[in-house]
């Protein structure tokens, strides 16, 4: 069998969400259920607010935002030769 070389990883899927995007995305559910709980009880000023918020701002954010840590590349310091 053939090694894989760093090379054959090129085309290699990684998924673009980090946790920080399951975060927000599940905060903008949670949101909406909310909001669906409380304009079925009735109200008609927190119920549109939270949907709104939920749908317009915590949902596209969830998936705008790069989750993911980028890492530096770690420089090789010279050694001195002694």
């Amino acid at each position: 069998m053939a090694k894989k070389t760093p090379k054959d990883d090129k085309g290699r899927f990684e998924w673009p969400f980090g946790p920080r995007n399951y975060l927000f995305f599940g905060v903008g559910i949670i949101t909406i259920i909310v909001g669906y709980i409380t304009l079925a009880a009735g109200s008609i000023t927190l119920a549109p607010i939270l949907l709104v918020l939920g749908y317009c701002v915590l949902i596209p954010v969830s998936i705008i935002i790069n989750g993911k840590k980028k890492t530096a590349p770690v420089e090789e310091i010279p050694q001195s030769e002694s």
